[in-house]
């Protein structure tokens, strides 16, 4: 696998200092002091600040962020994704591309090699001015500056489980627990990080259990006192095998990009029943622009799945969500990048800096515009607002608290609703546009009864024309 880019400056480079043959090592980082580490809510559907206020996950997957880009280029991505109101980060410290055999932008390699030419967990290389481990450092700075947590993957699972990709598996439960403690020695007190353990693998032997769980206890062991959580392969849930582990704090579903149709609402509502209460969310549903099934003669995931898989587990009881771009995660720079993965030339269709502005990452600010001040202990999901659902491509998906209601229709049409959910004599009805966050009133003289069963119109019908219905009591 090409490397990002050639090492373009000497390890033992000051930071700021400045030939022509190097980059600008300088980024001026403004530290955050308002981030507070995050908690989980008392009902347990939730995460939180230390203050009790409710924390609205919005997320994007940039996971060789920390391997691929230099500081211009983080800070550039890092900002805007600030402005466009995301709020977390998710990241690996060990990438997939040859995380550990390739260096990073700057020519630096995570840990020194072993007798055997491998690379050696528990020799961390923090030599120099600006090793590895230094450049991990001002990444956080960064992210923490713009008022962002990190979803921080400590490996990606080829290391422990080679089941495909790069590898090599160097991971043992006995190194684990050692690289596990020195980062929680390292990175323990940094309020924006959270803790994913795994990384896109299956636990298939007691292996592999170990690790991950030796891991999460060197963590604990050396400091981390951040929440916890385990990123799975697709099409699986952390909750079918460790929904019980004292160390996993939440539940994190990868729906993934293998299915073309969206149906993350049902895996969503599956850990949403589970006992123990434990907050879920989808971190990686199908990235706009990946070609389906990763075969890009099947077309491509576009603004319109990302909003439904959005939507779909939002208002299934998700407290939060992940939208991701399949350029963005890859990091993926030009036509000469990524051989071996882009071999036919339809598998990346774009840069990371046009993926920036894609339609459905522009359009993600609406979700949490729509739904960060209803994050509380009366949110719920609830299928029985919707008369008669519709199947497959055409189901409603709902939820409500005391005295709103909200129903996704992901082709528009129409919803016979079930009325008296919702606290109030009347409701007022409004339909909410996803793509603009621009809303609509159905009625200005409040004269909705709020019983019986009622139907509403959505103002317009097909793919691509979703919209959410908003019931308020009055």
């Amino acid at each position: 696998m090409m490397c990002a880019s050639s090492p373009n400056t000497n390890p033992g480079t000051e930071i700021g200092t400045e030939t022509s043959h190097q980059p600008n090592l300088h980024v001026n980082v403004k530290k955050n002091h308002n981030l507070t580490a995050l908690r989980v809510s008392a009902n347990g559907r939730y995460l939180e600040t230390s203050q009790g206020v409710a924390f609205f996950w919005l997320g994007d997957t940039a996971w060789e962020l920390l391997h691929r880009l230099n500081r211009e280029e983080s800070d550039h991505y890092l900002r805007t994704r600030a402005e466009q109101r995301f709020t977390v980060i998710q990241t690996v410290l060990l990438a997939e591309f040859s995380g550990i055999t390739t260096e990073n932008a700057y020519g630096r390699l995570p840990f020194y090699m072993d007798e055997q030419g491998l690379p050696d967990s528990t020799r961390p290389d923090s030599d120099g001015v600006y090793s590895y481990w230094h450049h991990v450092d001002a990444i956080l700075e960064l992210v923490a500056s713009q008022g962002l947590y990190v979803a921080l993957l400590p490996t990606w699972g080829d290391k422990f489980n080679q089941k495909w990709g790069k590898g090599p598996e160097i991971f043992t439960p006995e190194n684990a627990f050692s690289y596990g403690k020195w980062l929680g020695e390292r990175y323990g007190s940094h309020p924006q990080v959270i803790w994913v353990l795994g990384g896109d693998r299956p636990l298939e032997t007691k292996s592999h259990f170990d690790v991950v769980t030796s891991m999460a206890r060197g963590l604990k062991e050396g400091g981390a006192m951040q929440l916890m959580t385990y990123h799975p392969p697709g099409c699986d849930s952390s909750s079918r095998q460790l929904h019980d582990e004292p160390w996993l704090d939440f539940n994190m579903i990868q729906s993934g990009h293998g299915e073309r149709e969206i149906t993350n609402d049902w895996r969503v509502r599956q850990d949403y029943e589970r006992k123990p209460v434990k907050p879920t969310l989808d971190a990686e549903p199908c990235y706009e622009d990946i070609p389906i099934g990763f075969r890009g003669e099947q077309g491509y995931f576009d603004a319109t799945d990302v909003r439904k898989a959005a939507y779909y587990a939002l208002f299934s009881g998700a407290f939060g969500h992940t939208y991701g771009h399949h350029s963005i995660w890859s990091m993926y720079q030009g036509t000469n990048d990524l051989v071996d993965s882009n071999r036919q030339g339809d598998y990346f269709i774009m840069t990371w800096r046009e993926a920036l502005h894609r339609p459905g990452a522009a359009q993600m600010k609406h979700v949490r515009t729509l739904l960060e001040q209803e994050l509380s202990s009366e949110l719920r999901p609830n299928l029985d607002l919707i008369y008669q659902n519709r199947a497959g491509e055409n189901r409603a998906v709902s939820l409500q608290n005391k005295y709103s209601a909200y129903i996704y229709l992901p082709n528009g049409l129409y919803v016979d609703v079930v009325m008296g959910y919702i606290e109030g004599k009347h409701v007022k009805a409004t339909w909410f546009c996803p793509r603009t966050g621009e809303t609509i009133e159905v009625s200005s003289d409040l004269a909705i009864l709020n019983q019986g069963i009622e139907r509403f119109t959505a103002p317009t019908s097909g793919r691509g024309n979703d919209w959410i219905l908003i019931l308020k009591g009055v």
